[in-house]
């Protein structure tokens, strides 16, 4: 019997994607034969995690969990939102959520994190789910939030199980005030964050980048409206501030905005009336805010085109391209006269 090296293992799960153990397995049972290995794993449909790992996963869970001072967050994706229904994807993304407190927040080492009840690793594990489920799927990210003194409180929106769901939100605050207050305003508080979706804490953590762009944006706005015509891009500039304030900062700073629950006070206001029940300043340390699927992009498929294309196959001839929605109305409308041209982001 051959001797089954570690470097031939991560060869064959390269090429396969099966977890590690099954690798180790197959390539046992050929006497380390790789062609043989991988024909093995095949037919046990254990190398399809890697057939699926080019498809978009922008479906799936998001999991939170905390513990009085430290919390953390993870999104595991799949394809459908089918798979994110099912009660062993579930588990997986809660038992993952559960482990991911302890690595914080390296993707890395969760992934190399010994999954539970198992040998492998959480990677193995979730490589096994794509095998068993038959979807591509893929932890996407993580974070982590801890203090010293104070507490951290967690919020999940649209529910699918215990501390899973589709936004997930953890907040950090310091305080030395008594922790059953600081619980019940740090979870107000992740509500809140998960309805208004705030870029930063306070306005000096702004990117000065951000601001700049939206101040050109602005004022590239103003230009077009002829009361301003002939006017400097510095007194635009000044002219446009009081919206800068208004419509970005007021709207992306987490202390400046007009608290959902409320409904009057800004969340800075909340805060300071808060201190009277915590018995104690507090001071939102940091917050993070998970949406599910939130900056992938999804792909979009032409069901014409691919409607055209399978037919084109079956005939045994080039498959003819789908008339795009635009080329179709312009075929289809009546023709007009030219009409006269008149001056007239959620990042």
């Amino acid at each position: 019997m051959s001797t089954i090296t570690a470097a031939a293992v991560k060869e064959l799960r390269d090429k396969t994607g099966a977890g590690m153990m099954d690798c180790k397995q197959a390539l046992v049972e050929t006497n380390g034969d790789m062609e043989a290995a991988v024909d093995l794993l095949r037919k046990k449909g254990l190398s399809k995690a890697a057939k699926k790992s080019d498809r978009v996963a922008a479906q799936g869970l998001i999991g939170v969990t905390s513990k009085v001072r430290s919390g953390a967050l993870v999104e595991v994706n799949s394809e459908t939102d089918f798979v994110a229904r099912n009660p062993q994807f579930q588990e997986m993304v809660q038992t993952i959520t559960s482990l991911a407190a302890g690595t914080g927040g390296d993707v890395g080492k969760l992934l190399a994190a010994a999954y539970p009840g198992s040998s492998g690793s959480v990677d193995d594990k979730i490589k096994d789910a794509i095998a068993t489920i038959g979807e591509n799927m893929s932890l996407r990210r993580t974070a982590a939030l801890a203090v010293k003194e104070g507490v951290v409180a967690d919020y999940m929106h649209n529910k699918a199980g215990d501390g899973i769901g589709k936004i997930g939100v953890l907040v950090a605050l310091e305080s030395a005030g008594d922790s059953n207050a600081l619980e019940q305003l740090g979870r107000q508080l992740a509500m809140h964050i998960a309805a208004a979706s705030p870029l930063v804490v306070n306005v000096e953590d702004l990117p000065q980048e951000a601001i700049e762009r939206e101040r050109a944006i602005y004022v590239e706005q103003a230009k077009a409206e002829p009361r301003n015509a002939g006017k400097s891009d510095e007194i635009l500039a000044k002219a446009s501030e009081g919206r800068l304030q208004k419509e970005f900062v007021s709207q992306s700073v987490l202390l400046k905005q007009v608290f959902v629950i409320d409904g009057k006070a800004t969340v800075a206001e909340i805060l300071k009336q808060a201190e009277k029940d915590v018995g104690a300043p507090v001071k939102i340390a940091a917050f993070v805010r998970y949406a599910l699927g939130e900056g992938i992009a999804k792909k979009e498929e032409d069901f014409a085109a691919e409607v055209a294309k399978t037919i084109g196959a079956a005939a045994g001839a080039k498959p003819a391209e789908a008339p795009k929605k635009e080329e179709a109305k312009a075929e289809s409308a009546p023709a007009k006269a030219p009409a006269s041209k008149k001056g007239k982001k959620k990042s």
